[in-house]
């Protein structure tokens, strides 16, 4: 008999609506990798792909500030989202040489502490796009 801490959760699919913009968020982020490559400051990708979401006319908000609940009190802890997509996908940006996973579970906190269930962790300091992005669905 398997104990609730083997067994893998099952999650609903994300709604589609939610998936549509984590295409259009990764389609923009191919957009500014592409244009300026790697090497740069975080930052630097962080603002030009907020201006490419929001040309897509979706709402991108930057260095959100995120309180944790924490008993019965919201606590501001110095959390900070890169970038909040239509408050629907999360985007942790790096530009760095390694990844760290600790990165990972930054994404995973930002997930549970806001209800949502989609985030991207990317990292433009690489040579191809594709190999500097992972999907999260919590």
């Amino acid at each position: 008999m398997e104990n609730s801490s083997t067994k893998s959760r099952i999650y609903k699919p994300i709604p589609l609506e939610v998936d549509d913009v984590g295409k259009k968020v990764l389609d923009a982020a191919y957009t500014v990798h592409s244009a300026l490559g790697p090497g740069l400051l975080e930052s630097v990708y962080e603002a030009c792909l907020a201006y490419e979401i929001k040309k897509l006319g979706l709402s991108a908000e930057t260095q959100v500030a995120v309180p944790v609940k924490y008993q019965d009190v919201f606590v501001e802890t110095g959390l900070r989202l890169d970038i909040w997509v239509e408050r629907k996908v999360i985007l942790e940006l790096k530009a760095v040489e390694k990844m760290n996973p600790l990165y990972q579970a930054q994404l995973i906190t930002y997930l549970k502490v806001t209800g949502c269930r989609l985030g991207y962790l990317m990292n433009f300091n690489v040579q191809h796009f594709r190999d500097g992005f992972t999907r999260k669905v919590h």
